[in-house]
């Protein structure tokens, strides 16, 4: 059996971590036992206080699409700005493009969500504990977390460094991030000067971190500054440096003060300041190899660009098939940066992103006798070869991080490309079981909990600025070239029976570009529980057995969700 990644070991090292004297199999059984993936991140919901209270649109959801007649999917408009729920804020937040002339313009006023690289989004979370800060302050007021604090932390801990996370926990998350009208408590309230605001870092506190070499920095605070006089000099003491931040963490007393991996995983937007996020921490075995891998840089970015320039949404074959464009919309101004904030947009399944159970799925039986004639003649089909359907009202929020996050399989299906023949298009090439059991010929069984991936490229040729981006998926979908590879309904069955749980692909879809096979690998996907991750890139800089993260942001009742795909190696 041959190995084509040599840190694949490394992952698998566990007996080191946890001293005991266990086989291989034995020794990763006991490694996922051990190995938790905490979720920290703020539910995103109409009913909840996730959008900043000053004039931001509130975040909207809209289930536009049903199963039923007209529709064989659940799907989902989305508008959403990137101060939502937990955020993440990048230098153009606070500074100007470096040839602004503006007040503290520099190098960094370029950075954008597009272009943070993708080892500072994780790290070594170092949680600093400030909780004797929660409502220590007066009325509209923000009580400091000082540099002398970090220090004690240092001191009783070990020095900050290049790698590290410093998350400040006090708690007021936990505490306030609830339903309207005790929503108002988090944000509105403080601002309007009724009720003590949250903790955060001074500028000098921040320029203290920045002297460390620390990169990122998260709060478990709706923002990053401390009012009513220090938010923008906060946030421009540590982006001046090119640090990022994590706004509006939570469940911080998860984790330890050292020694656990934390990632923040937020939306690839071309041009932002900022993106809404998911947030997460790895402890147990795998925590360190993984903290290791983010201090050497060794992470790949496996996400598209989203912009209404680039193919990031789905066109539909012929007229008036197609879902919400992907749209960037200005409101308010800054005049810190001389620029507009901006929402956007756009359909729920946007550039990469997750394929829940409930994509597909009917949430009862009445819903699942709705559809076509035709979908329901594919569905007697279906259910003659791979027993009932089901149903699932399983959404985004309900997926765990765990479930999409592990061992990467990579399955590289590179030959199957140009394998169709023109007269039968439109047709994507087929992945079938037959690729599956080959590859665990060379590479070794499936295991429960490990993410499939599969690679053939496509979208590393195809995903393209328009007019060429047409290639992508508009021209496969009418039948002008071939469409990309997709697994069957019985691809899907064989990975179930091998306890995988998280299927993605670097193609568009799982589906590929034939309406009834796309469904019936849904279909198939759903019935079993497992998620998909669709519109990767860059897998072929992924060995076989790095660790898989994706993350959606968790949006209440979502039927898809923008995310962020890394691998670390």
């Amino acid at each position: 059996m041959t190995n084509r990644n040599p840190f694949l070991p490394l992952w698998l090292a566990v007996p080191a971590f946890l001293g005991l004297l266990l086989s291989g199999g034995e020794a990763r059984a006991q490694s996922v036992i051990q190995t938790k993936v905490h979720d920290l991140s703020l539910l995103v919901s109409p009913e909840m206080p996730c959008t900043w209270p000053q004039l931001f649109p509130p975040f909207q959801i809209k289930q536009y699409w049903r199963i039923g007649p007209a529709s064989a999917y659940n799907v989902d408009i989305l508008n959403i700005d990137p101060n939502t729920g937990t955020q993440i804020d990048v230098p153009p937040h606070s500074i100007p493009l470096p040839d602004s002339k503006l007040p503290n313009a520099g190098k960094f006023g370029v950075k954008y969500s597009d272009k943070v690289p993708a080892w500072q989004y994780c790290g070594e979370a170092c949680v600093v504990d400030c909780q004797d800060l929660l409502e220590s302050a007066p009325n509209g007021r923000s009580d400091l977390v000082t540099k002398e604090r970090i220090i004690v932390w240092e001191r009783e801990h070990r020095p900050l460094g290049e790698g590290d996370v410093v998350l400040l926990r006090s708690g007021y998350t936990d505490a306030f991030y609830k339903p309207f009208p005790q929503g108002r408590r988090l944000t509105a309230d403080p601002l309007a000067g009724k009720t003590p605001a949250w903790p955060d870092p001074d500028p000098e506190c921040m320029e203290y971190l920045a002297s460390r070499g620390v990169m990122a920095v998260g709060t478990d605070s709706p923002s990053m500054g401390p009012i009513p006089f220090l938010a923008e000099p906060t946030h421009i003491a540590g982006l001046k440096h090119g640090m990022i931040f994590t706004e509006g963490v939570t469940n911080l007393a998860a984790l330890p003060a050292t020694g656990s991996f934390y990632c923040v995983l937020g939306s690839k937007h071309v041009g932002s300041a900022g993106s809404e996020a998911r947030a997460l921490a790895v402890t147990g075995p795998p925590a360190m190899l993984l903290i290791d891998s983010a201090r050497k840089k060794n992470v790949v970015d496996l996400s598209v660009s989203l912009s209404s320039e680039l193919p990031v949404t789905w066109p539909g074959i012929g007229v008036g098939r197609y879902r919400q464009p992907f749209v960037k919309i200005p409101f308010l101004h800054n005049p810190n940066v001389n620029s507009a904030f901006h929402i956007h947009w756009m359909d729920s399944h946007s550039g990469t992103h997750l394929v829940p159970p409930a994509y597909a799925l009917p949430a009862n039986a009445s819903q699942g006798q709705s559809h076509s004639d035709e979908v329901r003649g594919w569905l007697a089909e279906y259910e003659r070869h791979f027993g009932p359907r089901g149903t699932s009202s399983r959404t985004t929020e309900q997926v765990p991080v765990s479930q999409s996050c592990g061992r990467a399989r990579v399955i590289d299906i590179t030959h199957l490309i140009g394998t169709t023949n023109e007269a039968s298009w439109p047709a994507s090439p087929v992945i079938s079981p037959q690729e599956i059991l080959t590859y665990e010929q060379q590479q070794g069984v499936l295991e429960a909990g490990d993410i499939v991936v599969f690679h053939s490229g496509y979208n590393d040729r195809h995903f393209k600025p328009f007019p060429e981006g047409d290639a992508c998926m508009a021209d496969p979908l009418n039948g002008k070239r071939e469409g990309w590879p997709a697994p069957s309904a019985q691809a899907i069955q064989l990975l179930a029976l091998r306890g995988v749980r998280c299927v993605a692909t670097d193609g568009p879809t799982l589906g590929g570009v034939d309406p009834k096979q796309a469904l019936m690998t849904y279909w198939a996907l759903g019935s079993r529980d497992m998620v998909g991750v669709e519109f990767l890139v860059n897998v072929d800089q992924v060995p076989d057995g790095a660790y898989f993260l994706f993350a959606a942001i968790k949006i209440k009742n979502c039927h898809g969700g923008p995310g962020r795909a890394l691998a670390l190696y």
